[in-house]
């Protein structure tokens, strides 16, 4: 017992490192090599924990080179558009101009029922509204509705309107976020003149998210039942 809890105290940090290296992707989002890398890895782990008898480098030499491996291709991908092209393939236009691309379906061996899944998870119901629908490299749909369809923005309405920047969570379930306060522009002197004034400590919120020119959100902690 205490042999497996030692071999997974050294295979489970590697594991981590090397899917860490991919980025930070759902499994719907990972290239094709990034999937069969994970695939790999998730599979050879498991070999010196089933397996007693095989030593723990076994595992550890082929996933550390399945690790460099990757990362050496993805700096080749970086710089080659004909070996990312090779390896992750090339956005595919489906719907031009309104109209289905039945030659691209076909090639792609996509259905419409894998259309349709795609448009309504970009929250379109109508495929007569679509102007434009790619499937991109990791298998996702990029859709562009028509016009008539599309949401109207202050550029449509001639208004002029300033960028800021999103609220930050200064305080999270009680506990300040320095991150937060650095991105917001907040020091402490002035968060504490805050929750002064409105006779709070960081302990008693929940939520409080704020920008540059003062709070937004204030959720205080519940009382325990």
């Amino acid at each position: 017992m205490l042999m497996i809890f030692m071999r997974v105290l050294i295979i489970y940090p590697i594991v981590v490192f090397g899917i860490r290296l991919m980025g930070k992707r759902q499994i719907g989002e990972l290239q094709p090599t990034e999937l069969a890398v994970t695939l790999l890895i998730s599979n050879i782990a498991t070999l010196p924990l089933e397996d007693q008898n095989l030593p723990v480098l076994t595992g550890v030499l082929p996933m550390l080179m399945l690790i460099a491996f990757e990362v050496l291709l993805s700096f080749g991908v970086l710089r080659s558009r004909k070996l990312r092209h090779m390896l992750a393939g090339a956005p595919q236009t489906v719907i031009r101009s309104g109209k289905i691309d039945q030659k691209v379906m076909r090639a792609l061996r996509f259905t419409l029922d894998d259309l349709m899944t795609s448009l309504r998870s970009s929250g379109v119901f109508d495929i007569a509204e679509v102007q434009t629908a790619i499937v991109e490299t990791n298998g996702t749909v990029s859709v562009r509705q028509k016009a008539p369809e599309r949401t109207v923005t202050c550029a449509d309405m001639q208004l002029h309107k300033t960028d800021d920047e999103p609220p930050e969570v200064l305080i999270a379930d009680g506990c300040i976020s320095a991150a937060g306060m650095q991105a917001a522009g907040w020091t402490e002197q002035r968060l504490n003149g805050v929750l002064r004034q409105k006779q709070l400590q960081p302990a008693d919120i929940y939520l409080l998210t704020a920008d540059s020119s003062g709070l937004r959100t204030l959720i205080r902690k519940e009382a325990d039942a």
